[in-house]
């Protein structure tokens, strides 16, 4: 049945109202669906929970958390890897630079020593650093040694000697190269042996400190043949730890763009 003209424009209207709930529901919908998917993630600008600000501790912390797992992982998989001293070209600044200081540093020493009455605060210094050095060569039953280093190398009992010029810096320098001939490994017996034949205590003082650092690389490198077989079968243990560790520190860092060149380098130079 034909409808009229009235009854037309009744249906056009209710399509229009129709027409525009329509429209008004679907736009409300897209703009609750688009504020749900922005708040849902973590970085929009939307987000209730603003991004984490790693701290320069924090970063510091991941940094050796990395370092120490970089670390075990080679000492576990390359057998031959070892610690070697590293010294700086000979005509580099850092060489000259080092290879001055020292110069001042032992110069210094041997004008004290020359003095009328001699000055000797900074040979007992010194004699305080070996001492400290040679416990740290000990095993933890070895008290018998422990105490008689103790006891011959007491800086206070050595600095009351000093004040009345009854100190003898030949006799505690001799029992200094005696007790390294114990505790060296057998590579080093030559280079302790060369130590009794110097005859001036400062260059004798300065041999013994050299002697001293290669004895010291030596029990780093035992140290680590000793942990070797311990972190082979631990490693996947320990990296898993760490890795969480470092997660733990910077949390966001696996969301994030690779560094540049300029950020790695200042990294570098702040972590080492």
């Amino acid at each position: 049945m034909p409808l009229s003209d009235e009854q037309n424009s009744d249906c056009d209207s209710l399509r229009s109202s129709e027409s525009a709930a329509t429209s008004s529901s679907d736009s409300e919908y897209s703009r609750q669906s688009f504020t749900s998917d922005s708040s849902s993630k973590p970085g929009s600008p939307t987000s209730t929970s603003p991004p984490k600000v790693v701290t320069f501790d924090e970063m510091m912390a991941a940094a050796r958390n990395l370092s120490n797992l970089t670390l075990a992982h080679e000492i576990a998989v390359n057998g031959n890897f070892h610690v070697e001293p590293i010294e700086p070209p000979h005509n580099s600044l850092t060489g000259r630079v080092k290879r001055i200081v020292h110069e001042a540093f032992w110069d210094r020493l041997a004008d004290d020593l020359n003095e009328d009455p001699p000055e000797y605060e900074h040979a007992i210094k010194l004699f305080e650093e070996i001492k400290e050095i040679l416990l740290s060569f000990l095993n933890p039953g070895a008290n018998r040694m422990r105490s008689q280093i103790c006891e011959v190398l007491d800086t206070d009992l050595i600095r009351q000697q000093a004040e009345h010029d009854a100190v003898d810096i030949q006799g505690l320098a001799n029992y200094v190269i005696s007790t390294m001939g114990k505790m060296c490994a057998p590579v080093r017996d030559k280079d302790v042996s060369q130590l009794k034949a110097t005859g001036n205590i400062v260059e004798l003082l300065r041999q013994i400190f050299h002697v001293l650092d290669l004895m010291t690389m030596d029990m780093v490198n035992f140290t680590i043949q000793s942990l070797r077989p311990h972190l082979r079968r631990n490693l996947v243990d320990y990296e898993r730890a760490k890795f969480q560790d470092i997660l733990e520190e910077t949390p966001n860092a696996l969301s994030k763009k690779p560094p540049t060149d300029e950020e790695e380098e200042i990294f570098c130079l702040v972590t080492f």
